[in-house]
């Protein structure tokens, strides 16, 4: 699998670097004054100063209301709650706790949600069957 690409609006890089470096434990890679490079399981977040948009939208999934726009990594069960228990122990405070979705159907998957300081919304989750991650 390619890794992905994705920039998002943060208004402090010093909090954004504490939280992503430090909290979630992602290592830095390139920046500047108005950027920072993180790898995020293998993936490329670059989180740029710029006022963030509104992030208070949510829909309903399998009866829970989720943070719309979000993001996130698909992790394996051991990578899922060795960083589960990071972000916990970080003070992370979670929008929804780390649970159970679809529990018996296609696409059963354990997830998690939370805020960067920014109220980006982050989603980790792993997938009972991993096969299933595109089942219909």
């Amino acid at each position: 699998m390619r890794p992905f690409h994705l920039a998002i609006p943060v208004t402090d890089l010093q909090r954004a670097r504490a939280f992503y470096g430090t909290s979630l434990g992602c290592p830095e890679g390139r920046s500047s004054a108005d950027w920072i490079d993180f790898n995020l399981f293998g993936h490329q977040l670059v989180v740029h100063r710029a006022q963030p948009a509104d992030r208070e939208s949510r829909n309903d999934v399998d009866g829970v209301h989720v943070p719309v726009p979000h993001f996130g990594v698909v992790l394996n069960a051991e990578e899922f709650h060795a960083f589960a228990a990071r972000v916990a122990s970080a003070g992370v405070t979670f929008v929804i706790e780390p649970s159970v979705r679809f529990k018996g159907q296609t696409g059963e998957q354990t997830t998690m949600f939370f805020r960067d300081p920014d109220g980006n919304a982050l989603e980790f989750k792993t997938f009972a069957d991993p096969a299933q991650l595109f089942a219909r």
